[in-house]
This record gives structure tokens, sequence and C-alpha cells, in this order.
């Protein structure tokens, strides 16, 4: 038997790695992750860079040349952020060309401060894009109500876009239709072929679960009801995307060449002891479809997960457990709704600690030269 994170792709999943570092750079990591492991993309967000930069002395050299030319944090963080992700896009251009656009991405998030600003996200995703200049470069928007139009501007622009943030069905059909609407939007313009674009929405898993459970157990509802609703949710969204792309408005635009927009599984780590390790990767296996895993992910899944096709089941059971739910007073519209803003806010919390050690690091530096 070959190693498992390989089998998924027998399935129609590709594996991407959820974490970026100037050492895993360095070291070879990325490289043997593709030849190993079978990972065939990278994500990133402003949590990850944070710890990055803080934990690391490996950009304290790039930091002093940019402080001494008198930039400010932000434009450094801009500066370091950019040529991290400029390198990891060069060591996955391989798997990029020979999957003919299909993986072999990285993604880079526009700053979380713009999650209600739609022309400020439009603005920075053509900057971010334009910069790093790289054609395996997605650019991360959250899938608020403002990011939504910027969604589809940014597609319409010619530009790959990671929808970031997605937790519930509602917001996953927006999502999927302002796809739609910026490959129909890019066809009109004929900017760019439509087969080189790419895009995934990326549905978060195992938090839904962590509130979900909380709320049970507030509720003192009976063992049988926890730890099903991230699963359930998820499939449910796939069965959503099965409808959406056998439209003929899909049809359409796929007789153009477009591809599907794929869902992406992100949060699969799994936050309680008591789930096995790999739930989150092993319950939701199916074509046209990514699971972007953490470090500790990664390891657990090749060395004991069981690859099977999944994804597509149970669709009767996950919307019988939404209404078991709502009996023990746990709404999962309210659940995704106040999931999306503590999202919001955490990325948001992050990047601000980000440049507050970006600033730190640039004042010290300086003063250690002078």
């Amino acid at each position: 038997m070959g190693n498992p994170l390989q089998e998924l792709q027998k399935y129609g999943q590709s594996v991407w790695y959820d974490n970026v570092s100037r050492s895993l750079i360095k070291d070879g990591s990325f490289k043997r992750m593709i030849q190993e492991q079978a990972v065939v993309g990278v994500t990133s967000n402003p949590t990850i860079f944070e710890k990055a930069i803080s934990s690391s002395a490996e950009y304290d050299e790039q930091i002093l040349h940019a402080a001494s030319e008198g930039k400010d944090a932000s434009a450094i963080f801009d500066e370091l952020a950019i040529e991290d992700i400029q390198n990891v896009a060069d060591i996955f251009r391989p798997v990029y060309d020979e999957s003919n656009g299909l993986d072999g991405y990285v993604s880079l998030e526009v700053s979380p401060t713009l999650a209600n600003d739609t022309e400020g996200t439009k603005k920075s995703a053509v900057y971010y894009y334009t910069r790093v200049d790289r054609p395996n470069l997605m650019i991360k928007i959250p899938a608020t109500p403002a990011g939504i139009p910027a969604i589809t501007a940014t597609i319409g622009a010619g530009i790959n876009v990671n929808v970031t943030l997605i937790f519930s069905l509602d917001s996953y059909k927006q999502v999927a239709y302002a796809y739609i609407e910026g490959l129909e939007e890019l066809s009109k313009s004929g900017k760019k072929n439509l087969s080189e674009i790419s895009s995934v929405a990326s549905f978060f898993v195992s938090r839904v679960d962590s509130l979900v459970d909380k709320l049970l157990e507030q509720n003192g509802a009976p063992a049988e009801l926890f730890g099903k609703a991230g699963i359930g949710n998820s499939r449910l969204a796939y069965e959503m995307s099965e409808q959406i792309y056998s439209t003929e408005r899909w049809k359409n635009l796929e007789a153009q060449g477009a591809r599907k927009q794929r869902l992406l599984w992100a949060s699969t780590s799994t936050k309680n002891p008591a789930y096995r390790d790999v739930i989150y990767v092993e319950q939701l296996i199916g074509r046209d479809t990514v699971n972007t895993m953490p470090p500790q992910t990664v390891i657990a899944f090749g060395d004991h997960g069981v690859a099977s096709e999944t994804v597509n089941k149970g669709y009767e059971e996950a919307k019988a457990h939404v209404k078991a739910l709502e009996t023990y007073g746990v709404s999962i519209d309210a659940v995704t709704a106040q999931l999306l803003a503590e999202g919001v806010k955490s990325f948001s919390d992050s990047f601000e600690t980000l440049l507050a050690g970006v600033e730190a690091k640039r004042q010290l530096v300086l003063a250690n030269k002078g």
C-alpha cells in the first residue's frame, strides 16, 4: 500500500500544506513534501506569518535593511511576505506546470483590515498579484459581505482567488456564484483564457464542531449529537457544489475551458483529543476537493490515515443532524455567523500583532546598528 497522502490523489483530492516559513524554504522541506508526501500546494494566513516572523531571527537582516531605507512596519511586512511567497511559488512551479494549472499554488491573503472594504480588497488583490508576479499565486479574500463583490472583480481581472473564512452554506453559495460571475466578466473582456484561472473555496470544518459541541454541552444534549456538525455541514456544501456545477450556466463556461472552483477543506486539525486525529481528512475525501493540512495533520494522515471516497455520503443524515441541533437550541446559521466574525477578528488581531512585532524588531535593529 502506498503512502495514504498519495492515495488521496486516486479519489480526486489534492493535499496542500497550511504553513509557510523561511526555514521550510531554505532547508528543502517543501521540496521533500512534494516528493515524499504528495503535497501539491501551500496556504498562508496572517497568523502563520506572525508566528514565522516573531519566532525566528531569519528575517532580522532583511528588516534591518528595509528599516535603513526608511520603510515602516507595513511596508517591511509586505517585503518579507512577498519574498517568501515568491520563493515558495518557484518551488511549486513544476507542480503547477505538470498539472496544467490545477495545483502548485501558494496563497497570500489581503490585509484582514480590509474585510469590510470592497474597493480596498480589490486594489490589494491587484497590488499583491502584480508584486509577486507568479502565475501560481492565489490571492486570499475573506467571504464577508464586502468580500463577495471583490471576488467577482478579482476573478474578472484574471487573478486566481482563494476565498477564505467560509462557514455557512449560504456563504458558500454566494462565493460560488461570485466566481461564476467573475468568469463571465472575464469571458466578455477577453483579457485571459478561462482555462488559465483557478479558484478554491476554503470551507472551515473543525471550528464548527468546537463551537457546536460547546453549545450542546451547555444545553445538555445527548452524546450522539457531538462531533458531527463540522463534517455534516461540509458534506452539504459539497452537495451544493455538485448542483451548482451541473447547471447550464456553468456548462457554458466549462465549454470555454473554465475550471470548477474546488472546495478546499480548511481548519482540518482535530481540536478535540477525544476525536480521531485525522477525522477531518478521512471523512471529506472526494473528487474536485483540496485539503489544506497543518504540519501535524500531514504527519498523522501519512502515518495512519485511511483513504476512501467519503465526502458524498450521508447528505440526508447531515440534514437530519442540523434539525436535531435545533431541538437543543443550536442554530447552525447563528454558529456560522459567529465563527465568521471571530475568524475575521482572529486574523485581524494576528495581523496587528505581526505589525507590532515587525515594528519592535525594526526599532531594535536600528538601535543595535546605531
